[in-house]
């Protein structure tokens, strides 16, 4: 118990700040523009100077083991699958729906929740873990989504759809961060002082930036609608996938840093992509709009309870 409450005292500034955001948007009717104009910023310049700052130095940082990868990619695909079984069961939907119900089960708020919550609950030596999910997140969920939808459309999947998917994940600007960093990091020449100041000034006004840019953006949605499938979808994301995830990696004998980061990233709320999808196919778009809010509120205490779990 006393585990789980340091956990939340840790956590309960930052969720702190995105109440801050949603208050500024629903309590004083902010225009949107300004959400739009911080995400932005935070997804553009922000948090790519911390990424590329802290992977420049890359020599300093600790190894990670890589198999964390399988440990987090084969809970999401496993839970990928639970869900959409459980939409077809439960809720009827088609396969269109299907898939973005299970997407919301598996796609975690990892750049504007999980890399502060990393970097305040498991320290900096998370970071680099937390990157190297972050590198491959976009482009297997989104291909696993693509595949899914496409195989319920067409009975196929094409590599069009794949390379555009690709295209994209390389061209973000916190995947190219990431990887620019590393690349710099691995030549061992340290970052010039006036190169490396300005990124770290940014960088540490990035988390809180990125948390009050998120309430910002959650105060467009509903919290009403479609409330039995945003319950079911939010108990998937905040309860199995991080149940699975932390069970392969106990399987593989993950060491201990890397299960936490996984067990973290995998018990956060349901990520903002998700709806941006159930609205390109416009299928189910008031439930997971409702997941994003309830997630997130309930992710305050079920994320430290994770972490307290797992002895981090």
């Amino acid at each position: 118990m006393q585990t789980f409450v340091h956990h939340v005292e840790l956590a309960a500034p930052l969720f702190v700040l995105v109440l801050v955001g949603y208050v500024l948007m629903r309590g004083f009717a902010w225009p949107q523009a300004m959400s739009d104009h911080l995400s932005r910023f935070v997804f553009s310049v922000a948090l790519p100077a911390m990424l590329f700052r802290l992977m420049s130095d890359l020599s300093q940082l600790p190894p990670v083991d890589a198999r964390l990868l399988l440990a987090f990619f084969g809970g999401c695909l496993i839970v990928f699958v639970l869900g959409r079984l459980l939409a077809w069961k439960l809720f009827a939907l088609d396969g269109v729906g299907q898939s973005v119900f299970a997407l919301g089960g598996v796609f975690s708020n990892n750049v504007l929740l999980g890399l502060p919550l990393a970097k305040i609950a498991l320290g900096d030596a998370a970071v680099p873990s937390v990157a190297l999910v972050l590198v491959f997140n976009a482009l297997i969920l989104w291909t696993l989504l693509t595949v899914s939808i496409e195989w319920a459309q067409h009975g196929s999947f094409s590599l069009q759809g794949f390379a555009q998917t690709a295209r994209g994940v390389l061209t973000n600007p916190i995947v190219a961060a990431i990887l620019a960093g590393t690349l710099f990091g691995l030549t061992g020449v340290p970052l010039p002082a006036l190169v490396a100041q300005p990124l770290a000034m940014v960088g540490q006004a990035a988390a809180p930036m990125a948390l009050v840019a998120l309430g910002m953006g959650l105060a467009e949605y509903g919290v009403r609608d479609g409330w039995r499938i945003s319950v079911a979808m939010t108990l998937m994301k905040l309860v199995v996938q991080p149940l699975v995830v932390w069970l392969l990696a106990r399987l593989i004998g993950l060491p201990p840093m890397e299960t936490r980061v996984v067990v973290l990233l995998a018990s956060l709320a349901v990520g903002v992509n998700v709806y941006l999808m159930s609205r390109q196919f416009n299928t189910l778009e008031a439930p997971v709009a409702s997941s994003l809010v309830l997630s997130t509120a309930l992710a305050a205490l079920t994320t430290p309870l994770a972490l307290a779990l797992t002895g981090a």
